[in-house]
Parts: C-alpha cells; structure tokens; sequence
C-alpha cells in the first residue's frame, strides 16, 4: 500500500469507508496485542529479587551451640539490580550480647542464584549457591569454618528469614522482617 493511501486509511479518509474502518480496527488490534505482549514479556523477565528492594526492619532470636537463645533487633537494606537478576544485601543483627553484620551479593544465573557473603563482626566469609521458586528464596552459605542453610519468604512487606546451621556456635536464627516506610 503506498504511504499516502496508508497515511489516508489511518485518518479515516477517502477510502472506502468500511475498509478504513477494518484496517483501522486492525491496527488497534495489532498493536494491543504488541503491547501486552511486551508488558507480558518485561514480568516475565523481573528476577526473583525485584520486590524485596529497600530497607527491613523487624526482630528474632538466635539460638546458640550451648543452649542460650538471645532476642535480636535487626535492620536489612536490599539493593536491587539488573532488573532483580541481582541483589546486595547488609543484614545487621543486635542484642545487649550479640551481634552480627552479614553482607551478601548474589546474583541468579539461569536457574540457580551464586554470590558471596561476608559477617564482619566474626570475620567469616563465603560462597552462596540456592533457588528461588516464587516468594521463597533457598541458598546454601559455606565458608572455611560455617555452612547454614537459609531460607528466605516474602509476602509483600513482610519477610522471614530461618537459618539452620546444627553444630555451630550460631544453631540457628528467625527473623521476622517488615518493609521500612
């Protein structure tokens, strides 16, 4: 179709009438259809980190090798990036007796998500290797002298975190999270 005639049928001019209108419905349609198919395409493409941007707060305990549980307060700042393919955390935990300042950054590669953490109050560091399935984020911490299991859920502005590590001085925390406002 030459331009001016295509240029005419888009202003609902002088060709037939009908035809114009068909063509017309016909590129609305099309381009709905572009259209929600790209918005379809860019969801599907946001990473398993894209909501938990931001800044966290909440409380927990952690239980320790000899039996004592301590109450912590804790502050968890995200940093999202590459479309959620990428996210770094700091995650500083206190009590009146303990404490503990984890950063991590971690980054999903096709279906598994590896990175790297550091707690700098005891000096630990390591590698990171897990999953994401939805709201629920999996990953294994090893390091020289420490390997935890933990387990991340988030619904909306409240998260958990649970890690499991039998054997260490730290056996285990919880961690209940909500978004910072």
């Amino acid at each position: 179709m030459r331009f001016d005639v295509w240029l005419s049928v888009l202003r609902g001019g002088s060709t037939a009438d009908g035809a114009a209108r068909r063509s017309r419905h016909r590129l609305a349609v099309a381009m709905s259809v572009l259209l929600a198919s790209a918005a379809l395409s860019q969801a599907q493409q946001s990473g398993p980190f894209e909501e938990l941007g931001g800044a966290w707060t909440g409380s927990g305990i952690v239980n320790l090798k000899e039996g004592s549980k301590e109450r912590v307060r804790c502050k968890a700042n995200y940093v999202v990036k590459n479309s959620g393919f990428r996210i770094d955390q700091e995650l500083t935990c206190a009590s009146d007796a303990y404490k503990f300042e984890m950063s991590s950054n971690i980054i999903q590669q096709g279906e598994q998500l590896v990175g790297n953490w550091y707690e700098s109050v005891h000096k630990v560091a390591g590698r990171v290797v897990g999953r994401s399935n939805g709201a629920q984020i999996q990953v294994r911490a090893e390091g020289d002298t420490f390997t935890a299991l933990l387990n991340v859920t988030t619904h909306g502005d409240k998260q958990t975190l649970v890690m499991e590590s039998p054997g260490s001085k730290v056996e285990s925390v919880t961690i209940a999270l909500n978004r910072a406002r």
